[in-house]
């Protein structure tokens, strides 16, 4: 397998300056890699440690830490897809650590896991950490802000035969603690400048009194109309108070917050990117690392610091388009490190965002039972009897596959794929509450 190879498996015509750079400096040297977050860190990394690997090997040839599951799992996903043939194994709290330490009978050539759980598998030595060669440390900064400074002090003493060490961020590190231990030859490499990458983030302001702040979010939403946006919090208990006068109000939206279950937590990414809602209230945890592309406006509710404002409004203008940030203001006093701009004035009466068009239907039945996209397109079609503009964005995962479907055609669909198979086999097919 070529780089070229794998290139054309991810549908990329070539790497950007940024990735041509790392790749290089990893061949030599420890690396820091400042980049904002869309830009292609991910594959930055994955590709060096491809081209280091030895088949001959069979034990955990590298080892990359990420401070969210989500993170993890999106990396997981990538590192798949580029088809290496080497096994890859993700390990993070809310997953069975009995499946886990199953999987290590037959030994990942890539590991990748949060500092906690990776901790956890060297106590209870799921896994030889000796052999383990590279080591990336993704979202760096993140993980020491989350409180993984303890699980990544002693994972990293574990790892006695590291030969090159990766550090990536989409903010500039003041420090590098020491127990990273990372050489004094170490390349950094900073692409946050980079005008290609700045993203076209249009900044307005909205002024609110305190106690009328919840009302004035409503307002803005109303004003933003069906556009996918973002609403970030300081805490999960305001995305819950949020959530409840949203559910008040009839309007359909998703919950992201460290507080709920994992799989919940996956829903509700998964029917935002398939426009089941076009509403997503959520703290920082998904400001970084999430793969929630298109997404029209960012509304700080509450606002952070510089470096949080920075992250939150990455996740939109992604791939050089542009995007709205909105910043809801306590009496119009802007923070600091914004500039002060006209205060947009939102309509006193506004009307309700209209629903979605989409609603999320779930099948029994996934990868590992050898279902693709195209046989759900050829069930849902042929004997569902939908139009091809029925049928929105299709995921495929292990064991299940989900399916954005137009609302109104939804019961019928049911209806009529009751009694069907998939690949001679009779699955569950059900709609996914939202």
């Amino acid at each position: 397998m070529t780089d070229k190879q794998i290139l054309e498996r991810l549908k990329i015509t070539e790497l950007n300056e940024m990735q041509q750079e790392a790749i290089v400096a990893t061949q030599s040297d420890d690396l820091i890699l400042l980049s904002p977050t869309g830009s292609g860190k991910t594959l930055a990394f994955l590709l060096p440690i491809f081209n280091r690997m030895k088949a001959s090997r069979a034990d955990v040839q590298a080892l990359i830490l990420t401070p969210s599951r989500e993170l993890a799992v999106q990396i997981e996903q990538v590192w798949k897809q580029m088809g290496t043939g080497f096994k890859v194994l993700c390990c993070y709290g809310g997953h069975s650590t009995k499946v886990e330490k199953n999987s290590f009978s037959e030994t990942p050539a890539l590991l990748i896991g949060t500092p906690g759980r990776i901790s956890y598998h060297i106590r209870n030595e799921s896994f030889q950490p000796a052999s383990i060669k590279t080591l990336v440390l993704d979202e760096f900064d993140k993980s020491l802000e989350l409180g993984f400074h303890d699980e990544m002090s002693f994972i990293i003493d574990s790892l006695r035969s590291l030969s090159r060490r990766v550090l990536t961020s989409a903010t500039n590190l003041e420090e590098v603690p020491s127990f990273v231990n990372i050489s004094e030859s170490v390349k950094t490499i900073n692409f946050l400048a980079a005008a290609e990458h700045i993203p076209q983030v249009e900044i307005r302001a909205v002024s609110t009194a305190a106690e009328e702040k919840i009302e004035t979010l409503l307002k803005l939403l109303c004003f933003i109309g069906t556009k996918p946006t973002l609403v970030f919090c300081n805490h999960r208990e305001v995305v819950n108070r949020i959530s409840d006068m949203l559910r008040e109000q009839g309007i359909r939206h998703g919950i992201f917050h460290g507080g709920m279950e994992q799989a919940d937590r996956e829903k509700a990414l998964l029917q935002f990117r398939n426009g089941t809602y076009h509403l997503l209230i959520c703290t920082d945890l998904a400001s970084r690392g999430l793969d929630i592309p298109e997404i029209a406006c960012i509304i700080h509710y509450q606002l952070g610091n510089e470096e949080t404002f920075i992250h939150r409004n990455g996740r939109t203008a992604r791939m050089q388009a542009e995007g709205l940030a909105y910043l809801i203001l306590n009496d119009g006093q802007f923070p600091e490190y914004v500039n002060e701009i006209p205060l947009t004035e939102l309509p006193d009466n506004p009307s309700l965002p209209h629903p979605t068009d989409w609603a999320t239907v779930y099948i029994a039945a996934g990868k590992k039972d050898k279902i693709n996209k195209m046989d759900i397109v050829g069930l849902f079609l042929k004997k569902g009897n939908l139009a091809k503009d029925d049928l929105g964005r299709i995921e495929v995962h292990d064991k299940a596959a989900y399916a954005a479907v137009k609302t109104h055609r939804v019961r019928q669909l049911l209806k009529l794929l009751a009694q069907e198979k998939i690949k001679n086999k009779k699955v569950k097919i059900g709609l996914v509450e939202s």
